[in-house]
C-alpha cells in the first residue's frame, strides 16, 4: 500500500503533464505538425552555444574527482562567488558565497527553503493564479495554505486581502514575477506596499514572516520592461532562481537560493537549507551543471523568439474576439474563458487540436493559459484553428 497522501496525489496528478502527455498521443495519431500543443512550459529556443561548449571543456579539463565527486552541500564555492558577484553588479548588492545555496532547480529551491522554515500547521500565502506545484511542496512538510483571489484586470496581487489573512500562523508567502501563467510583472509600487505590510505584521505578531520569491522567468521581460529586485523592498526575502527558462535548461535542474545577510536568524536560515538540501535527498546539485553556470553566467537566450510568438498569438486571438492578458513576461498568455466553465472550453478546444491548461489549474478558473514557448510555425499554424474555435463560439464571424 502506498502511503494516503500519495493516494490522492496521485489521483490529482498534474493537469499539465497529463495533458502533455496527451498531446504525445495526439500527435502519434494526427501528426505533430497538426497538433497545437501549448501545454507545457518547455522552451523550444535551444540553449545558448556556450552551454554545449562548456560542457565539453569542463568535461575533458576539470579533474575527474572534482566533476563528478562530492562538495559542499550549498556547491561549489566558486561558483556561488562567481553567481553572487554577477547579482552584485546587476542590482548593486554585497552577496558573496555565503548568501547562495545551489538548487536543483527553482522547485527544488522552494522545498529547500520551505523545508528550512516550515513548522506543522504553518500557514503559507500564494496570490492567485499561482503555479499549482506550490500546494504540493508546502503540503510536504504539513504546512496549510492560503489562497489570496486574484485581481483579474490587473493581475497585481491583491494587497487588502491579503493583508487581512495574515495570521501569528503565517510562516512566509510566495510570489512569482513575471509571473506563470500571466506573464505579468509585479510593479515596484505592488512590492513596496507588500513589503510594508509585512514589516507591520511582523511588529503586530512578534514573528518573522519571509517573502520567496519564485523567479525562473526574470531574465523573460518584453518591451523593456524591468523585474524589480525583490530583496530592496523587503529585508526578510528569500530568491529562488533556476536556470530552465533563461538558459533553456530545464532537464538539467540547475538554480539556486539567495539568502541575504539582513534576513533574520541569516546564519541558522543558511545552514538550515544547506542541511535540507542533504536530507531531502538531493545533497548538492548536479556538479558540472555548476560548473557550467560558472563560465555561462552572462549568456542570455534569444528574448526575440518568444517575442515574436507572443506579439502574433496575442494580436492573432484578440482579432477572433477572444479577451486576453498580454504578457510583460515569462512564455504565457492567460486567456479568459468565453464560457463560464473553462474546462469545458478545453475539452471543446481539443476539437481542433488546440491543447490549453484550465485556469482552475492555477487557482484561477474562468481562464486558461496559453504557453507560447512552441516553434513559430505552430503559432501562426494555430491561429486558423482558433479561428474555427471562436466561429463554432460565435465570437467571430469571418
Amino acid at each position: 500500500m502506498i502511503s494516503q497522501k500519495m493516494v490522492g496525489l496521485v489521483k490529482g496528478s498534474s493537469v499539465i503533464r497529463a495533458m502533455f502527455e496527451e498531446g504525445k498521443q495526439m500527435a502519434a495519431k494526427y501528426g505533430a505538425e497538426n497538433v497545437f500543443d501549448f501545454s507545457l512550459g518547455n522552451p523550444n529556443v535551444p540553449a545558448p552555444a556556450e552551454v554545449n561548449e562548456a560542457i565539453l571543456e569542463i568535461v575533458k579539463d576539470t579533474d575527474p574527482v572534482k566533476l563528478h565527486g562530492y562538495m559542499s552541500n550549498a556547491g561549489h564555492e566558486e561558483v556561488r562567488k562567481t553567481i553572487a558577484d554577477s547579482l552584485n553588479k546587476r542590482f548593486g548588492t554585497s552577496y558573496n558565497e555565503q548568501n547562495i545555496i545551489m538548487t536543483v532547480g527553482a522547485a527544488g529551491g522552494l522545498n529547500v527553503a520551505l523545508k528550512a522554515i516550515l513548522n506543522p500547521g504553518d500557514e503559507v500565502i500564494a496570490f492567485a493564479p499561482y503555479f499549482g506545484e506550490y500546494n504540493n511542496y508546502v503540503s510536504n512538510f504539513d504546512g496549510k495554505m492560503v489562497i489570496i483571489t486574484p485581481d483579474t484586470k490587473s493581475f497585481q496581487p491583491n494587497l487588502s486581502e491579503f493583508e487581512q489573512k495574515i495570521t501569528n500562523k503565517t510562516a512566509c508567502v510566495i510570489v512569482n514575477s513575471p509571473n506563470n501563467p500571466t506573464g505579468v510583472i509585479y510593479s515596484e509600487e505592488t512590492l513596496e506596499k507588500m513589503g510594508e505590510i509585512l514589516e507591520r505584521k511582523q511588529k503586530e505578531l512578534g514573528r518573522t514572516i519571509y517573502l520567496i520569491t519564485d523567479e525562473p522567468y526574470r531574465e523573460l521581460a518584453y518591451d523593456g520592461a524591468v523585474v524589480p529586485w525583490v530583496p530592496l523592498f523587503y529585508r526578510n526575502t528569500i530568491v529562488g532562481y533556476s536556470y530552465s527558462k533563461s538558459l533553456s535548461l530545464p532537464g538539467e535542474r540547475i538554480g539556486y537560493l539567495v539568502i541575504p545577510k539582513e534576513a533574520d536568524d541569516f546564519e541558522d536560515l543558511a545552514a538550515a537549507a544547506g542541511v535540507a538540501t542533504r536530507i531531502l535527498g538531493f545533497v548538492n546539485a548536479p556538479s558540472i551543471m555548476q560548473l557550467v553556470i560558472e563560465r555561462c553566467i552572462d549568456c542570455e537566450t534569444d528574448l526575440s523568439y518568444y517575442d515574436r510568438n507572443r506579439n502574433t498569438l496575442y494580436e492573432g486571438l484578440t482579432k477572433l474576439g477572444f479577451t486576453c492578458q498580454k504578457p510583460e513576461g515569462a512564455f504565457y498568455l492567460f486567456m479568459k474563458s468565453p464560457i463560464e466553465d473553462e474546462k469545458e472550453f478545453v475539452s471543446i478546444a481539443k476539437k481542433y487540436n488546440l491543447l490549453m491548461v484550465p485556469g482552475s489549474t492555477f487557482m484561477c478558473p474562468g481562464f486558461v493559459r496559453i504557453a507560447y514557448c512552441v516553434s513559430y510555425e505552430t503559432v501562426t499554424n494555430s491561429l486558423k484553428k482558433f479561428e474555427e474555435l471562436a466561429k463554432e463560439l460565435k465570437l467571430f464571424k469571418g
